[in-house]
Order: C-alpha cells, then structure tokens, then sequence
C-alpha cells in the first residue's frame, strides 16, 4: 500500500505541476478530506480544491523541485523547495494520510528558504 500512496502523490503533483490541472485531483481525494493548515481558509475537499483553483493563476509558473518522498503505511510525506520567478524560495513539507486508496487529510509547511536556514541558529553551539 505504501508504494501506492508514493506513485499517486508522485502522480498527481506531476500532473497538477505539469497541467495546472486541479480538478484531476478531485477523484483522488476522499469525500471526507480535511486540510489541516491554520493560516488557510479550506478545510473541506470543495474548500481546497476552490483555493488551489483560486491561486493557481498566481503560482502556474512555479517551480517546484521534490527532494524526497517517504511513505510508511498511510502516511506519505513529501519535501520540496519551490520558487516563483520573480518570488522567494520557499521549502515545503506536505503530509498525507491515506484510507481506501484515496487522499483523506493533509498537512502542510511552509517556510521561505532565508528564515529556515536562521532558525538553525540555536542549533549551532555556544562559544565562549
């Protein structure tokens, strides 16, 4: 099931990234999809599907690099950096989880690249 949940993220990126497509992503997702995202107005799969829609215009020529994509029962976790033309990049982090072959919630993470790399800053060790 895993290998599974990975092709039909993998695919539907691809299309979606390839396309602008959104509504081929409808059938993939379970009636009962939740977004999970505090700072987003969608929830519901007619919510998503309507922001997504919404604000393909303004990120069709996105550039969307995938750096690794895992899966583990089902969950599929995604990473990405992604970046507009004129914009900032920004790395990504997409959470799915699976049930009856179809996408049923989503999480997501966004962090534009220069604010990642200075939140490490307390990792690095004290000198003195």
């Amino acid at each position: 099931m895993t290998a599974q949940n990975i092709e039909i993220i993998q695919k539907a990126m691809a299309e979606l990234i390839e396309t602008g497509d959104v509504d081929a992503l409808a059938p993939l997702l379970s009636d009962g999809f939740v977004h999970h995202r505090p700072d987003a107005n969608s929830r519901t799969k007619a919510e998503w599907l309507a922001a997504v829609r919404a604000s393909w215009e303004k990120i069709a020529d996105m550039r969307v690099e995938v750096l690794q994509v895992l899966g583990d029962g089902d969950r599929v976790v995604m990473y990405s950096r992604r970046s507009l033309p004129d914009g900032p990049e920004v790395v990504v982090v997409d959470f799915w989880r699976f049930e009856g072959g179809l996408i049923a919630e989503a999480w997501e993470v966004i962090e534009p690249v220069a604010r990642a790399a200075a939140n490490l800053s307390w990792w690095e060790p004290a000198r003195g």
